[in-house]
């Protein structure tokens, strides 16, 4: 017999479930969202994929990888999966896109800039930067990837404006693994606090704020 517990934690489970159809109206109002970044990206084919690709994480498959999303999308897959993963392509005119929205719909002369790691649990040999460490997301050592997170926070709202992998020591000498997984050179080992001055040095003077807090 199952215990009433379990029942009611179905119960609220069921309850919990968001049909794909909820988002299709969301479709047309993020293809105007995302015309900024769409025009910051270098090539011509991006450009052209990223509604393609938006269409695909925002429909009812329940995977959604390369292969799935170019069927439903109509086109060979080898157009998807060089878009998510094999094409090169620089994140950080995007990042300036953010930045520029962040600043012109949030800033305030006392907005706070907030500085935090994040961990995301991982496995596997070839996961860039995952090794044994502290893993905040479980509350104990264990196999996770570790970011650095530059936010900014205002009366208005808050959001995300830059990040940083924080590297291992181990995987930065790794010459092995890093060119297995096209770690860039410029991507070295950095002491945590060193990659959040990297970001205010980046972005302060454009960003408003009064305060500048982080993690202790």
């Amino acid at each position: 017999m199952t215990p009433a517990w379990a029942q009611r934690q179905a119960e609220l489970l069921r309850d919990c479930i968001v049909s794909p159809d909820v988002f299709a109206s969301m479709v047309d109002r993020l293809c105007d969202v995302v015309v900024p970044y769409q025009h910051a990206l270098e090539t011509e084919a991006s450009q052209r994929n990223v509604h393609l690709y938006l269409a695909g994480l925002l429909s009812h498959l329940e995977r959604k990888n390369a292969e799935t999303i170019a069927a439903l999308v109509d086109v060979e897959r080898l157009v998807i999966q060089e878009f998510i993963g094999t094409a090169p392509w620089d994140h950080r005119p995007l990042l300036k896109v953010l930045v520029g929205q962040v600043v012109e719909q949030l800033g305030e002369p006392d907005g706070v800039i907030a500085f935090d790691p994040s961990s995301f649990p991982k496995r596997g040999t070839y996961s860039v930067g995952v090794k044994r460490q502290w893993c905040s997301h479980r509350g104990k050592v264990d196999n996770c990837q570790v970011d650095v997170f530059m936010g900014y926070v205002s009366r208005h709202d808050h959001a995300l404006l830059d990040f940083r992998l924080s590297l291992p020591k181990e995987w930065a000498r790794d010459q092995q693994r890093r060119q297995a997984c096209h770690v860039p050179e410029d991507v070295v080992y950095r002491l945590r606090p060193e990659q959040c001055l990297d970001m205010l040095d980046l972005w302060g003077a454009q960003v408003p704020h009064g305060w500048v807090t982080g993690w202790r």
